[in-house]
């Protein structure tokens, strides 16, 4: 090697040695920096990365009844949640050998677990299954799962790594005096993300995407008070997603409780002559259509006359309310969405709207009485009415001469009022064109209350319908189409006679406003639909003098720790404009048909001097259907109002569980009334609210004398 050569290698093992002794200082430099000068910072990082934060459920708040009696509590139960991150750093076939190992332990199939891990954003995710939280916290999988089962998975850690078991709170229904009250009560589902989004944009922090909120009744209507507020956790977990120490924690707000004025006593009564009385019309033979009656529904409210309060409510078909712990499996949502099962999540009494019958006429005096009748005016009452091409007649044809205001109304006679009807619809002017033209006995209706919302404390509420003139027309144009499209074409076998005579006259003529629309609108018949507690609030307006209460379920909130928070008072709806004589004399009618008139022999040997019922009994007829029974009743302490959808006549149908209940609420012993300390609850409402111990125990409140 020459001299030149020899210097050249030199030189190239100097510069590289020059290299690696600079990347050396480098790294050297770094590690220091990383490790001394920035070292507590990357060490928070690296802690914080086994650190989880747990969401902490509030425990619901609970809702009793007037006298502190326990509807809605709640229960204890076993609940095995997943790691979804430490799920997906595992290989597939541990992972697989996790979920197998999981589905055994659980007795939950393993396609079921996954489509609960599932994201509710992800495109495979099935809504109501899928997990609409935080996908840094443990899914919730499994509800109510078996002791041993929880316990043996906590006992072995190691051969079931990633699922976390603890024990959370769920709604249970104590069912006092065996109630049911689902409607009133209502249900919880998981919060929808579209919700958490709406809550989260408005700073809500008392939901999170694991909360249940109220779908229904006072769970939903009064949500934001029972649910509570979340506390949250963070916990140090190792690398198998066992929790290792606790680093905070923010404990849990639970929910307050809501009083109502329900009494649970009164409730079981109601409840228990509604199913009764169904069974019993069942199995009865409808003279009319020579079959037994379906009674395929029924309603029935009590309420408080002087304040609107709801005492109880019941509507059939029910369900159990226990049904949506945990979640509810898609054949028992069918079922209650089911017409073949009588749709049984419809709550009859506020949401279910019916034809009043009979039970109109006591509203229609009253707009009689103030335009141009009188207390003295006498009409007589035929069998039948000739209006237009066919006669209109009497229940059974009856006849009873000439009569008042106070007769018609105890004999229900249908052409004294059918007479009425038409006499202010040929005052209006007789032309059929006119929607504009005005009806006092339409006015008198909407003054009452009908075709609008109660404005009670329960969500879906219906609204009913007072079939007027305008609304004739927009039926009318709603449906011109489809009853033009049937008479356009010859008929077929599937559309019956009627129907396709009624499509042509409609297609014509549809949106007159006829004189045999007026007489049947005086009658409580036609279009005209109502709910049982728009008219248990009506007839509520005439007990106490006028006044028209939004009916209330809720009675008072109180906190965890036994402190009032709000009270719910009465609330006035609107007041009625009827001189106090007018409500004197249908009051007193009224008193007629519960001692002589149609109600009268379902009141035979109950003491009526002592407990002085009025009473209205109603029978709807519906096309293709038999007949909707009423019963509308009052005191001056309360009202009992029960219908029954195809069951016949009002009184044959409900009669006798409308006496019952007011044998219960007076405590009747045959014609004898008990010391009002024996009746539930007589007339004598809870002085005060229920007592709330530090200890969670609920003592009833006194009760006025």
């Amino acid at each position: 090697m020459t001299a030149a050569a020899s210097h050249r290698s030199r030189l190239r093992l100097i510069v590289i040695q020059t290299l690696v002794f600079s990347l050396l200082a480098t790294l050297g430099a770094r590690l220091y920096y990383l490790q001394v000068v920035s070292g507590e910072q990357y060490q928070g990082q690296a802690a914080s990365q086994s650190v989880r934060e747990i969401v902490v459920q509030p425990q619901r708040g609970l809702i009793v009844d007037a006298m502190g009696r326990p509807l809605v509590t709640n229960r204890l139960t076993w609940v095995v949640s997943l790691d979804r991150t430490l799920l997906g750093k595992m290989a597939p076939e541990v992972r697989a050998e996790v979920l197998a190992r999981t589905s055994a332990a659980i007795g939950m199939k393993v396609p079921a677990i996954e489509a609960k891990l599932l994201l509710c954003g992800d495109a495979d995710a099935v809504a109501g299954e899928c997990w609409n939280g935080s996908p840094y916290q443990a899914v919730p999988v499994a509800l109510d799962v078996e002791e041993a089962a929880a316990l043996r998975i906590l006992e072995q850690p190691e051969d079931y790594p990633g699922l976390v078991v603890d024990r959370q709170s769920v709604r249970q229904y104590p069912s006092p005096y065996g109630i049911n009250a689902a409607h009133l009560l209502g249900y919880l589902s998981p919060i929808t993300s579209e919700e958490l989004e709406d809550a989260e944009g408005s700073g809500d922090s008392s939901v999170n995407g694991a909360s249940v909120v109220g779908r229904a009744g006072v769970e939903k209507q009064y949500d934001e008070w029972l649910r509570g507020q979340p506390g949250y956790q963070q916990v140090a977990v190792d690398s198998k997603g066992r929790v290792r120490q606790d680093v905070s924690d923010l404990a849990a707000q639970p929910g307050d409780t809501l009083v109502t004025s329900i009494d649970a006593r009164v409730q079981g009564v109601v409840e228990a002559q509604l199913a009764r009385m169904i069974r019993t019309q069942r199995a009865t033979r409808d003279p009319v259509t020579k079959r037994n009656f379906e009674a395929d529904s029924g309603a029935a409210v009590v309420l408080e006359a002087k304040t609107g309060r709801i005492i109880a409510m019941a509507s059939q078909p029910t369900y159990d309310p226990s049904v949506w712990v945990g979640g509810i499996t898609d054949k028992q949502l069918d079922r209650l969405y089911s017409e073949a099962a009588g749709t049984p999540l419809l709550a009859r009494s506020f949401q279910g709207q019916f034809a009043p019958g009979s039970t109109w006429k006591p509203f229609m005096t009253a707009g009689a009485l103030t335009h141009g009748y009188s207390r003295d005016t006498i009409l007589s009452c035929p069998s039948a009415v000739q209006i237009g091409n066919r006669p209109f007649r009497n229940h059974e044809s009856g006849a009873y001469g000439s009569i008042g205001f106070a007769r018609a109304l105890e004999v229900s006679c249908n052409t004294f009022f059918f007479q009425v009807g038409m006499h202010f619809w040929q005052k209006s002017g007789s032309d059929a064109d006119d929607v504009n033209a005005k009806d006092p006995l339409v006015e008198e209706a909407e003054a009452f209350g009908f075709g609008d919302q109660t404005g009670v404390d329960l969500p879906g509420e219906a609204s009913g319908r007072v079939a007027d003139r305008k609304w004739k027309l927009d039926y009318y144009e709603s449906m011109k189409d489809y009853y033009c499209g049937i008479a356009d074409k010859p008929q077929d076998k599937k559309t019956s006679d009627f129907v396709y005579k009624f499509s042509r006259e409609f297609c014509i003529e549809g949106w007159k406003y006829k004189i045999s629309d007026a007489a049947n609108f005086s009658i409580g018949q036609g279009d005209t639909i109502v709910t049982p507690l728009q008219l248990a609030r009506a007839y509520g307006a005439i007990a106490n003098g006028g006044t028209l209460w939004e009916p209330r379920v809720g009675k008072a909130i109180v906190s965890p720790d036994g402190e009032v928070i709000r009270e719910i008072e009465p609330t006035v709806g609107s007041e009625l404009t009827l001189p106090a004589k007018v409500l004197r004399y249908i009051d007193e009618a009224l008193q007629g048909v519960a001692s002589r008139g149609t109600m009268a022999w379902k009141l035979g040997g109950f003491p009526i001097e002592d407990v002085r019922i009025r009473a209205k009994t109603g029978s709807a007829e519906v096309y293709g259907k038999q007949s909707t029974g009423w019963v509308a009743s009052y005191t001056k302490d309360y009202v009992v109002v029960m219908m029954m959808s195809q069951g016949g006549t009002g009184s044959g149908s409900t009669g006798d569980g409308v006496r019952a209940i007011w044998e219960s609420l007076y405590g009747v012993d045959g014609d004898k009334v008990r010391p009002a300390r024996a009746a539930i609850p007589g007339i004598t409402p809870p002085a005060s609210l229920p007592s709330f111990g530090d200890d969670g125990s609920i003592l009833p409140p006194a009760r006025e004398e």
